[in-house]
């Protein structure tokens, strides 16, 4: 399988009439073409956080100006703790204050906590104002930004309090990838990675084959493994926006992900890093309920050790693991049910005893 260039590419998320792209590419925040036929308005508000402001605030602020008579900026602080109801009332605050209208585009400039609330507000503000997401971080651009699922979080579970509210655009800027820290780098991978056993084995083996060139940050691999995790998550969102089925199949890794995050305390994991070792606890449920073969495994804690993510999770004790993943959006009824791998290419949910949960936690926590 070969690797494009860093050349513009689109992906088409169709979904009737709330369809936009998803542009992919370097130089997309200083390309006018990227911002042509945005929501018309008098004004836009751009959300962003005190580490991305200073480096993209006023080249993306120049693009709006040409759209938009007023723009405006509320700068958050940055960091999962801080994605909360305060933080979502200094948007409201910012917006009432302007005395911005329904019209008002809201345009989101930073990483999936900045996207999430952005889209979040833009949801509610006026029962609906339209936005535009400026994804900065690889986890961003290859997951988060496209697929309309907005939240912030709550103390007692992750991304609780949300809405599906699709954006009008996605710009995914590859240049930003560059100034992006080591560890975010790396939590950006896991949710690639995610997307090769769920639903593209080809892209599984593509991965452990570049995972090298993707950390070195190599734009064409990067270029590659943006565009096919977006055209996956397109596929997977047109089928089933609102996740009624098909769309958990996302969550992969997520269900132990989420339980490590919470129980730690938002920011003391990053997203993608609870993510990855949940991968590698999902794996070994797979296998211990005989869906997948014991070399599976190993394949994957190996691509998710070799991307920089942690392979071992936290002792939390099995009760509050249990707990904690009671309160998942996937759960039913009390029961915990995992997205879990059937086939290389193929996951589905499944439930799974306590017995086989403790099992798997006594195999990887430290």
């Amino acid at each position: 399988m070969s690797t494009p260039d860093s050349s513009l590419q689109t992906v088409r998320i169709s979904l009737a009439e709330r369809s936009y792209d998803i542009r992919i590419g370097s130089g997309q925040l200083s390309d006018p073409l990227a911002w042509q036929g945005l929501p018309k308005a008098s004004a836009a508000l751009i959300v962003s956080n005190e580490t991305v402001a200073p480096l993209y605030l006023e080249r993306c602020r120049q693009q709006l100006l040409g759209h938009y008579a007023r723009v405006d900026a509320v700068l958050l602080r940055d960091g999962e703790q801080y994605k909360d109801w305060d933080s979502l009332n200094q948007i409201f605050d910012t917006l009432l204050r302007t005395a911005s209208d329904r019209k008002t585009v809201l345009v989101a400039l930073g990483g999936g906590v900045i996207g999430d609330m952005t889209g979040f507000a833009a949801a509610v503000y006026m029962r609906g104002v339209p936005f535009v997401q400026v994804p900065t971080t690889l986890l961003s651009q290859v997951d988060s930004s496209v697929g309309g699922k907005t939240a912030i979080n709550h103390p007692l579970g992750k991304n609780m309090l949300g809405a599906f509210y699709q954006p009008e655009r996605v710009i995914a800027d590859l240049d930003t990838l560059d100034t992006l820290p080591e560890r975010e780098l790396s939590a950006g991978l896991a949710e690639v990675i995610k997307y090769g056993p769920i639903a593209d084995a080809e892209f599984l083996a593509w991965i452990e084959a570049h995972i090298d060139a993707l950390r070195a940050r190599d734009k064409g691999a990067l270029a590659y493994a943006v565009k096919r995790s977006c055209e996956i998550k397109a596929w997977v969102v047109g089928q089933d926006e609102r996740e009624q089925g098909l769309r958990a199949i996302l969550n992969f890794g997520h269900t132990f992900g989420h339980a490590i995050e919470t129980g730690l305390g938002y920011g003391n994991w990053l997203h993608g890093e609870a993510v990855g070792c949940g991968m590698v606890l999902a794996s070994d449920l797979s296998v211990r309920k005989g869906l997948m073969p014991a070399d599976f495994l190993p394949r994957m804690r190996r691509v998710i050790e070799r991307a920089g993510l942690p392979v071992t999770a936290p002792k939390l004790g099995l009760q509050r693991y249990l707990e904690l993943m009671r309160v998942d959006k996937k759960a039913e009824g009390g029961e915990i049910r995992f997205v879990l791998i059937e086939a290389l290419g193929k996951a589905g949910m499944h439930g799974a005893d306590g017995a086989l949960v403790d099992a798997v936690l006594q195999a990887h926590c430290a």
